[in-house]
C-alpha cells in the first residue's frame, strides 16, 4: 500500500467520524421535536446507529470508556422503539469494547446476555453476538469447550442465514459473513495456542482475506498467523517475523487498538528469540511504528 493511499485512508476515517458526529448531533436535535410516529422511529434508529459507529470508531482509537457511553446509547435508543438488529449490533460492539479493554469475563457477560434476550437467539446479529463476542473473550479464560460451542453455534447460525462467504466489513450492521466468523476463530484459537486448528482456518479463508479491502483486516490475520507460528514445537521463526513486519507496512500510519495490541504482543512472544536477525529486525519496525502518537495513545490505553 503506498502513502498516498494511507493518507488517503487516514482522511477517510476522520472524515466519516466527523460526518457521524454531525448525523449524531442532527438525529438528537431532531428527537426534541415533534414528528409523526413513524417518522421519529426511523430519528430514533438513525440516532441509535450513529452513536454505535461512533462507539466502534472509539475503540479502534483505544477510547473503551467514550465507546462504551456511546454503545450503551445505541442500546437504550434502539430499546425504545424495539429495534432487536441494532440493539444486538450494539451490545455486540460494547463486548467487543470490553475485549479490547482486557475486561474479558464482562465481555463475554455482555454478549451472553444479549444473545439470551428472546427472539435473539436463532437472530443473525448474534453470530456477531457469539464469534466477535464470547469466543474470543472466553479463549482469554482459557474455556476450550464452551469456545468451540461459540464457534459451533456461529457458524450453525451462518448456514441458517445463508450469510455471504467473504470477509465482511466489522463495522457493517449487516450480520457477519463467514470468512468473518473464521477469521474470529482464528484468533480465538490463537489464545487457546491450537496452532494446527489456527494454521487450517487461515489457509481456508486466505484469499478472501487477501481480497478484502481492509487492510486493518488483512494485517489481523497475518499477526494471528505469526503467533501460531511461534506457539509450534519447531517454531517458525522467520516466517513469523515477517508477516508481523508486513502487518505493520498494511496499517502505515493508520494503527487501531487492535492491531497495536496483537503486534504488541507478538513482540513479547518472540522475546526468548530476541538475538535472532529476524526478531531483532522486527523488534525495530515495531519500536518505529508504535512511536506514532496514534500508537503512543492507544499504549497509554493499554497500560
Amino acid at each position: 500500500m503506498t502513502a498516498h493511499a494511507l493518507t488517503h485512508g487516514a482522511r477517510q476515517c476522520t472524515a466519516f467520524t466527523l460526518r457521524g458526529r454531525e448525523r449524531f448531533i442532527s438525529a438528537h436535535t431532531l428527537l426534541d421535536g415533534r414528528q409523526p410516529p413513524r417518522t421519529r422511529r426511523d430519528f430514533f434508529r438513525l440516532a441509535a446507529r450513529a452513536s454505535g459507529l461512533l462507539g466502534y470508531m472509539a475503540v479502534n482509537t483505544g477510547d473503551f470508556a467514550l465507546s462504551a457511553a456511546y454503545c450503551t446509547e445505541a442500546r437504550d435508543l434502539s430499546r425504545e422503539i424495539g429495534d432487536l438488529d441494532t440493539d444486538l449490533w450494539a451490545c455486540g460492539t460494547l463486548s467487543f469494547s470490553l475485549y479490547y479493554a482486557g475486561r474479558y469475563d464482562e465481555a463475554d457477560a455482555c454478549a451472553a446476555a444479549a444473545a439470551a434476550v428472546e427472539r435473539a437467539s436463532r437472530h443473525a446479529q448474534c453470530i456477531r453476538l457469539l464469534a466477535n463476542g464470547r469466543a474470543r473473550a472466553l479463549a482469554k479464560t482459557g474455556d476450550r469447550r464452551a469456545v468451540e460451542q461459540a464457534i459451533g453455534q456461529a457458524l450453525r447460525l451462518s448456514d441458517l442465514h445463508e450469510v455471504p462467504v467473504g470477509l465482511t466489513s466489522c463495522i457493517s450492521f449487516e450480520p457477519y459473513g463467514r470468512a468473518r466468523t473464521l477469521a474470529n476463530a482464528v484468533t480465538s484459537h490463537v489464545a487457546l495456542r491450537n496452532t494446527a486448528q489456527v494454521l487450517l482456518d487461515a489457509e481456508h479463508i486466505n484469499d478472501l482475506v487477501e481480497h478484502s479491502s481492509s487492510s486493518w483486516s488483512r494485517s489481523l490475520v497475518r499477526l494471528d498467523v505469526a503467533t501460531a507460528l511461534l506457539q509450534q514445537l519447531t517454531p517458525d521463526i522467520d516466517h513469523a517475523m515477517a508477516l508481523g513486519g508486513e502487518a505493520l507496512q498494511l496499517c502505515g500510519d493508520t494503527p487501531t487498538s487492535s492491531v497495536y495490541q496483537r503486534s504488541r504482543d507478538l513482540h513479547e512472544q518472540a522475546g526468548p528469540w530476541r538475538d535472532h536477525s529476524a526478531v531483532r529486525d522486527y523488534g525495530e519496525e515495531f519500536r518505529t511504528w508504535s512511536s506514532q502518537p496514534a500508537a503512543l495513545a492507544m499504549a497509554s490505553s493499554a497500560s
